[in-house]
């Protein structure tokens, strides 16, 4: 069987990463598919670490090995958090009524947590403050990052000095930087890192912010043209949106797919423009996009549970990436290296 070569995209959405974790274990058990390169933003980014840390720690099956003992490792610290015995009571004194769940939303600890940012800054904690990403991602049993060997690797995060995205690759890629691009403001600390670029040290935020996740790193020419983008926040939701919650849970996910859809829109005007043959002796590439996503699953969760899970949702976020990423091998994987899976022209029309 030939192998066939892909540039993951993995999105950023918090603890809904977990559907990330799921399909990226699917994909590494598929020997007939090979990852050259890897961009990731927030939690992508945190899956893009571990994918990317453990493929270079060793060859062939020994190097999918260790990613995925680094994405279960991950993910198992992740888990410790999730067990949220408080909002298991309300639902389970309270299970189905509406006014009941706006109540129970009003009085879980998402609603505190949100709450208290408003009123609290990460820098009000003082010489107390720590990042606890940094130690997870530090004693992963393969932590190595930056190597040459390996898919290459690219991470976002923002410059909240100018507000532009900023791609780290290669030995750039530090966990500081990885720390910089899942850098929520209202819960860590900026990430300031000394930056050769600008010869100044910047502070970055969540790379959610300016690309989620950046493309147009993975346009280089020695990599493949197919981008298998995996979705967290999902692109249609045809409930509007009428409380509170979910009225801010809409805007969440519309500003998190903005820079994608950008570069999504501006994908589909190369093609367009390659379709029509005008781009003859030009050197544009024209990638191939794919998508590996479940929306239907998606849109029964809320942008409260990316930074509060409830009890149980991590495993059926993994379980339900996996079968997604399962999907997409069965009915779309004869696509790769030869068309694209999903019609990006009825996307924006």
């Amino acid at each position: 069987m030939s192998v066939r070569k892909i540039n993951l995209a993995l999105q950023g959405g918090g603890a809904h990463g977990a559907f990330s974790w799921g399909a990226i274990t699917r994909l590494l058990r598929e020997d007939s598919i090979e990852i050259a390169a890897i961009s990731g933003a927030s939690a992508g980014a945190l899956n893009g670490a571990a994918l990317a840390a453990g493929l270079s720690s060793a060859k062939g099956q020994r190097g999918r090995d260790a990613a995925i003992q680094n994405l279960d490792y991950i993910w198992s610290q992740v888990s410790q958090i999730s067990d949220n015995t408080v909002v298991r009571w309300l639902h389970s004194m309270f299970p189905t009524p509406r006014g009941w769940q706006r109540l129970t939303e009003l009085f879980s600890p998402i609603a505190w947590m949100e709450g208290l940012t408003r009123i609290f800054s990460p820098y009000d904690s003082g010489p107390f403050y720590s990042n606890p990403l940094a130690a997870i991602l530090r004693e992963m049993p393969h932590p190595a990052l930056g190597l040459p060997s390996g898919p290459q690797f690219f991470v976002s995060a923002t410059n909240v000095r100018t507000g532009r995205i900023r791609v780290f690759e290669g030995a750039e890629v530090t966990v500081d930087a990885v720390l910089a691009s899942a850098c929520l403001p209202s819960i860590f600390r900026a990430v300031e890192i000394d930056d050769p670029r600008t010869g100044r040290r910047e502070a970055y935020w969540d790379g959610g912010y300016s690309g989620n996740p950046a493309l147009f790193p993975l346009y280089a020419r020695d990599l493949p043209r197919d981008i298998v983008i995996v979705n967290i926040n999902p692109m249609l939701r045809d409930v509007l949106p009428k409380s509170p919650v979910e009225i801010q849970d809409r805007i969440n996910e519309v500003s998190f797919n903005a820079a994608l859809l950008s570069e999504l829109r501006a994908i589909n005007f190369v093609k367009k423009l390659h379709g029509e043959g005008r781009l003859t002796g030009r050197e544009m590439k024209n990638p191939l996009i794919h998508m590996v996503m479940d929306d239907f699953l998606m849109n029964k969760l809320t942008a409260g549970t990316k930074l509060v899970p409830e009890p149980g949702l991590l495993p059926v976020l993994r379980n339900a990436g996996y079968a997604a990423a399962e999907r997409f091998l069965q009915y779309h994987a004869k696509n790769l290296g030869e068309r694209d899976s999903i019609d990006l022209a009825a996307l924006f029309s």
